[in-house]
């Protein structure tokens, strides 16, 4: 079994808009920068800059870069352009980002409960690799794994073929024999089953598919304890 980390295991997008939020407001001085105006922009900017896959796909190996870029951006937007004040925030939002962070509460237990079964088990996710390690060795996931596979190690991160080949390789199985599960529909579903693999779609809200979606996953669950 293959396994995402971020909002699969971890609860990774929890508190997002807070921390922002409150990341603004600690930084920012009315009579230089207006706090509410500041949170406001940051909205539009964040999913302007998330949204072109280039810029997604090669700005996610460095968050804390990534994030002085977006507040950078945002404040000028807004003529006040300051890369102290970006970096300030940035950095201030990092640290509430690492506070709110925590994985889900069925998740230890599933990891345990599919290592007594003697299930092999590879990590796989994409991201910057010092944010990556930092969440594995908080939470000691590593114990679980027979083998992690992350982005910013790696050299490239899903959905490239050559992330899942790697995986199970080293797991020593061919795609049939595997299943992918995470919360991104092209990522955790749709690349690997293009491989062979089984496709595990993780719908914690209960949403179902978007109505446009081309995906067909080989399962959908609500929760980590459903794969048992």
């Amino acid at each position: 079994m293959l396994l995402d980390l971020d909002d699969t295991l971890l609860d990774y997008s929890g508190g997002v808009d807070e921390s922002w939020a409150g990341a603004c407001r600690t930084c920012c001085t009315p009579d230089h920068v207006d706090p509410a105006r500041l949170i406001e922009t940051l909205g539009p900017t964040r999913r302007w800059f998330w949204d072109d896959p280039v810029r997604h796909k090669t700005e996610r190996t460095d968050m804390p870069g990534a994030w002085r870029k977006i507040v950078a951006y945002a404040l000028e937007r807004l003529g006040h352009p300051n890369e102290a004040l970006a970096e300030a925030i940035a950095r201030d939002f990092a640290a509430r980002r690492r506070e709110r962070m925590c994985l889900f509460p069925e998740a230890l237990a599933c990891l345990e409960r599919l290592r007594g079964r003697g299930l092999g088990l590879a990590l796989v996710t994409n991201g910057d690799a010092r944010q990556q390690r930092y969440k594995i060795e908080r939470w000691d996931l590593a114990r679980f794994f027979d083998v992690m596979v992350i982005e910013g190690e790696f050299g490239t991160g899903k959905p490239d073929e050559a992330v899942y080949r790697h995986a199970l390789e080293k797991l020593g199985v061919a795609p049939r024999e595997a299943w992918m599960v995470g919360d991104h529909l092209e990522f955790d579903v749709d690349a690997p089953q293009r491989l062979g693999l089984r496709g595990v779609w993780i719908d914690r809200e209960g949403r179902g598919l978007p109505p446009a979606s081309t995906v067909q996953p080989w399962r959908i669950v609500r929760s980590l304890e459903d794969l048992a």
